[in-house]
């Protein structure tokens, strides 16, 4: 008899179609709330990535002019900094530990000497590749 009682207890510890198709839907309704609020999280995350590589750029051109006296051209680009340009005598570099990565979207940094309103002008095209836009697909410029 006591056999049977345990056997009854054990088959009683399992959860029905219904309980599990309420976590279940639970489940999906935080996802579902949860979701999107991670992924516009990212977005953010890629914008703060670029703006943090372009001024660690920036500072790297900036110790190019301390040694060779002036920002390289737009010819010479962001390569200056990582292999010596044939007029640039008092190169020292490379200025960088490591090569010039691409934005966070995969594409080029673009540079430009002088700038629009500065030396250079270092800008990313944002998400969509584009210039304009606005949120993810915002040109960043810097400075």
């Amino acid at each position: 008899m006591n056999l049977i009682k345990r056997r009854n207890f054990y088959l009683a510890q399992g959860f029905t179609l219904l309980e599990l198709l309420v976590v279940i839907v639970i489940i999906g309704l935080l996802a579902s709330y949860v979701g999107p609020k991670y992924f516009s999280q990212i977005g953010k995350s890629e914008v703060t990535l670029a703006r943090s590589q372009m001024e660690a750029f920036e500072k790297a051109l900036d110790t190019y002019r301390l040694d060779v006296g002036r920002y390289p051209t737009t010819e010479e680009g962001l390569q200056a900094i990582m292999v010596k340009p044939s007029n640039a005598t008092k190169w020292n570099g490379p200025y960088l530990k490591k090569e010039i990565p691409l934005d966070p979207w995969g594409q080029a940094y673009q540079y430009r000497a002088p700038g629009k309103s500065s030396d250079f002008e270092l800008l990313s095209l944002g998400k969509d590749g584009q210039a304009g836009g606005a949120d993810e697909n915002a040109d960043i410029t810097l400075p």
